[in-house]
């Protein structure tokens, strides 16, 4: 339920891209997704477009055959500025899957990437700057060869790196996937598989896609299992 976000901050004329930590957790209710950015005066209207717009993809995809009893709390570890745009919306909807399958995400990856209700990953602005941002950080700390940066495949056409970042990812100390869809993405992400539905719906046991299908179904069945004993409480009071 935690995941690597990549902003652009401009201070001037100058601009550059840092990492910033996003936090999910989610839990039985009726709340739906609480961005707790937008509860604080921290987010924007773009920002707070792209959150709802992950609803439309959980739906989509985990409540065909049964209502969602779902509540997600969302939030930009340590910001205290205003958060704006959709270039996190990929970002955020990975820490959401994460969280609910249980699937840990690889810490030494980042992810910048709008995405839309199908769970297309749309381009993003300032993609040079953010994946320069994070190899610095990654430079910093001590290159691996298993960290990376997730964009989308849209804004290959825009990559303009610096020379020493080219190297890197040449030599195979720095890596640069280019996703099209979140489930690929999450595949990345995690080096656990999505899984294929039958024609019921349903995805295969031990997926990544199953395992959050089995969290969704668990609180359904303890919500409903709470609304019988409340009936029954009722009707004994009686």
């Amino acid at each position: 339920g935690q995941v690597n976000g990549l902003a652009v901050h401009q201070i001037g004329d100058i601009s550059f891209g840092r990492p910033s930590r996003i936090t999910v957790e989610t839990f039985m209710g009726k709340k739906g997704l609480v961005n707790i950015e937008r509860e604080a005066n921290l987010s924007g209207s773009a920002h707070d477009k792209g959150v709802l717009t992950l609803s439309g993809y959980l739906g989509r995809t985990f409540a065909q055959n049964q209502p969602l009893n779902l509540s997600i709390s969302l939030t930009f570890e340590q910001n205290y500025h205003e958060v704006d745009g959709d270039s996190a919306s990929s970002t955020e909807l990975y820490a959401i899957l994460s969280s609910l399958s249980g699937c840990p995400i690889d810490q030494g990856l980042a992810v910048t990437g709008s995405v839309n209700q199908k769970g297309k990953v749309q381009a993003i602005g300032g993609v040079n700057q953010k994946i320069e941002g994070f190899y610095d950080v990654c430079k910093t700390k001590g290159l691996t060869g298993h960290q990376g940066v997730l964009i989308p495949v849209a804004n290959v056409k825009n990559l303009m790196l610096k020379k020493e970042v080219v190297d890197a990812v040449e030599k195979g100390d720095f890596h640069i996937y280019n996703v099209a869809t979140i489930e690929e993405g999450i595949q990345i992400l995690t080096g656990t598989p999505v899984g294929i539905p039958d024609e019921a719906g349903n995805y295969p046991e031990g997926t990544l896609y199953g395992e959050v299908q089995k969290k969704l179904k668990k609180y359904l069945d303890r919500e409903l299992m709470l609304r019988l004993e409340d009936t029954a409480g009722r009707r004994t009071k009686r």
